[in-house]
């Protein structure tokens, strides 16, 4: 008996510290807090028409709002993204999938962005602020070199 509950330490005898130990573990990942931080600074400073945040209790699974832009065909639109964080944000970039409907040749038929800052223009220095307002972006400035099938692969 003492084997066991010295082995399952963690969680055994010491409830609290080990509660604590176990799920801070996944809280406390890198890149965790990093989508936390750009979480509260898109809070603090959103940018103009658009908005973003956790799907449910999925820190790294985030739905997207994006308005369209006056003067353009997608003036009074509402589209909806996914954004999915990889487990390597910020030195991987987020992925982004349009659920809304829309034709856009920066957009392929599944609503895969092929954008050059989410593929090799990406950086960790990029936020989520900037992710969206380069997806808004696309409506005014498609991004023509990014508009080969290939780029959303």
């Amino acid at each position: 008996m003492m084997m066991m509950s010295g082995g399952g330490g963690r969680g055994g005898n010491s409830g609290g510290g080990g509660g604590r130990s176990w799920p801070s573990t996944t809280s406390v990942s890198s890149s965790g807090k990093r989508i936390q931080k750009e979480m509260s600074e898109l809070g603090m400073y959103p940018p103009p028409d658009c908005s973003a945040g956790p799907k449910g209790d999925n820190l790294y699974h985030w739905v997207a709002t994006l308005f369209g832009p006056p003067g353009t065909p997608y003036e009074g639109g509402i589209f909806f993204l996914d954004i999915t964080f990889p487990s390597d944000y910020p030195f991987k970039p987020p992925k982004a999938v349009f659920k809304t409907r829309i034709y856009h040749c920066n957009v392929d038929s599944f609503g895969n962005v092929g954008l050059d800052i989410l593929k090799d223009g990406w950086s960790p220095a990029l936020t989520i602020s900037k992710v969206l307002l380069a997806l808004r972006s696309i409506f005014t400035s498609p991004e023509i070199s990014a508009c080969s099938l290939s780029n959303f692969e």
